[in-house]
C-alpha cells in the first residue's frame, strides 16, 4: 500500500545514526583488547565471541522485529544519501587496522593458549565483518566500491567472493546448482564443505569465460580474482614480516574462522529454498519468497540490513538502508547471530527449520530445494 503524502513528508530514518552499530563492530575485539591490557585476564580477549553469539541474540529477542519500509518516494534521496555510503567505505580501515592490532598481540602479548585463542577467533568475527562490508559495496558499479569491497576481503584471503556471489551465486540461487544455496536436511558442517571450494571453482570458471571472451587467459592480471587475492597478499606479507612467520597460524585460523561465518550466513539464508524452472527451461526470477528475512533490530544494526535478504536477492542494488520487508518472504524465528548458534546443532536446527520450509512450499515436496 502507498504511503500517505503526509507520511512521506515526516518520514525520518530512525537508525541513521545507530547504522554506525556496523562501522563499530569489527573493532569491539579493541574493546577486548584494551581490557585484557587494563586487567592482564586473558578472558577479556573472549569479548567478541560472548557479546555476538550471547547479548547480540539476547537483545534481538527483547527488541524484538521492526517491518517498516522507508517510503518509496524518498528511495532515490536515501540512496544517494553520502552518509550511508561513508558508514559502508568505513568498516574496511576498520576491518584492516583491528585485525591488523590483533595479530600484533597475538604475537608479541606473551599469551596463553586460551586467550591466543579467544583473540583469533574475534579476529576472525573481524575479518568475516569484513566480507559482510565487501557483500554490501561489492554490488556497487562504481569501481571505488567494488575495490574497497575486494580490500575488505583481503584479511580473509576471500577477495573471489565479489566474483562468485554477484554473478554465480545470484544468477543460481535457491537452485540445486548453487553451492551456496543450502538444501533441506543439509547440515550446516556438510554445506561448509560443499560451499567453500564450490565458490573458489565458480569464481574461477566465471572469470575464466569473461576473460576468454576476451581472448585473455585466466591467468591474465585483468582477472578480477587475481586483483582480489594481491589484496591478500599486499595484508599478509607486510604482517608476516613485521612479526615474524610465527604469525601465519594466527592468520589463518582467523580467515578459516571468517570462511565459517560466511558459510553459516549463506546456510541460513536460503536452506531448502527453491526457484521453479519454467516451460523454457530456464528458472523462474528470483524473488522475496526465496531467501529468508529477518527484521531482528539489533542484529540488522550490526550487519548493514544483511538479514533483508529477501528484498536484496529481489533487488539486488539497492543499498542496505533502502532494503524492505515483504509480508510473502520465509521469515526466521531469530536474528543471524541466534540462528548461527542454532546451526551449530543439526538436530535443533532440522526440528526448528524443517517444518518451516515445509510449510513455506506448502508441503510440495518440488518446490524444496533437496538437492
Amino acid at each position: 500500500m502507498a504511503a500517505h503524502p503526509a507520511e512521506v513528508t515526516a518520514w525520518t530514518d530512525r537508525r541513521r545514526h545507530w547504522w554506525l552499530a556496523s562501522v563499530f563492530m569489527p573493532m569491539l575485539p579493541l574493546a577486548g583488547i584494551t581490557a585484557w591490557l587494563s586487567t592482564g585476564a586473558e578472558g577479556w580477549l573472549w569479548l567478541t565471541p560472548v557479546v555476538l553469539y550471547g547479548l547480540v541474540p539476547l537483545l534481538d529477542h527483547l527488541l524484538g522485529e521492526d517491518e517498516t519500509n522507508p517510503p518509496e518516494t524518498l528511495v532515490p534521496e536515501l540512496e544517494t544519501d553520502p552518509w550511508y555510503r561513508w558508514l559502508a567505505w568505513l568498516a574496511v580501515p576498520a576491518v584492516w587496522l583491528t585485525v591488523t592490532v590483533a595479530a600484533w598481540v597475538a604475537v608479541e602479548g606473551g599469551l596463553g593458549w586460551v586467550g591466543w585463542l579467544g583473540l583469533a577467533l574475534s579476529a576472525g568475527w573481524t575479518s568475516g565483518a569484513g566480507i559482510n562490508a565487501g557483500h554490501e559495496l561489492g554490488h556497487k558499479k562504481a569501481p571505488l566500491e567494488v575495490w574497497l569491497a575486494r580490500a575488505a576481503l583481503a584479511p580473509s584471503c576471500y577477495g573471489h567472493f565479489v566474483v562468485e556471489h554477484v554473478r554465480g551465486h545470484h544468477r543460481d540461487v535457491a537452485t540445486p546448482e548453487d553451492p551456496a544455496s543450502s538444501r533441506l536436511g543439509e547440515s550446516y558442517y556438510r554445506f561448509m564443505l560443499r560451499e567453500i571450494p564450490g565458490a573458489v571453482r565458480r569464481a574461477w570458471q566465471l572469470e575464466r569465460e569473461r576473460l576468454a571472451a576476451q581472448g585473455r587467459g585466466p591467468w591474465h592480471f585483468a582477472n578480477h580474482n587475481l586483483q582480489a587475492w594481491a589484496l591478500s597478499v599486499l595484508f599478509w606479507t607486510p604482517l608476516l614480516y613485521w612479526l615474524g612467520p610465527g604469525l601465519l597460524p594466527f592468520l589463518l585460523l582467523q580467515a578459516v574462522f571468517a570462511y565459517s561465518l560466511l558459510s553459516a550466513a549463506n546456510y541460513v539464508e536460503h536452506y531448502g529454498l527453491k526457484r521453479q524452472r519454467r516451460p523454457d527451461g530456464r528458472y523462474e526470477r528470483c524473488t522475496p519468497r526465496h531467501s529468508w528475512n529477518s527484521n531482528h533490530v539489533i542484529s540488522n544494526l550490526l550487519l548493514y540490513q544483511l538479514q533483508r535478504h529477501s528484498d536484496h536477492h529481489a533487488w539486488p542494488a539497492r543499498r542496505y538502508q533502502s532494503l524492505r520487508h515483504f509480508d510473502e518472504a520465509p521469515q526466521l524465528p531469530t536474528g543471524y547471530y541466534g540462528m548461527f548458534l542454532l546451526a551449530m546443532v543439526p538436530p535443533l536446527w532440522r526440528r526448528v527449520m524443517d517444518p518451516k520450509v515445509l510449510a513455506h512450499a506448502g508441503g510440495d515436496l518440488e518446490r524444496i530445494n533437496r538437492g
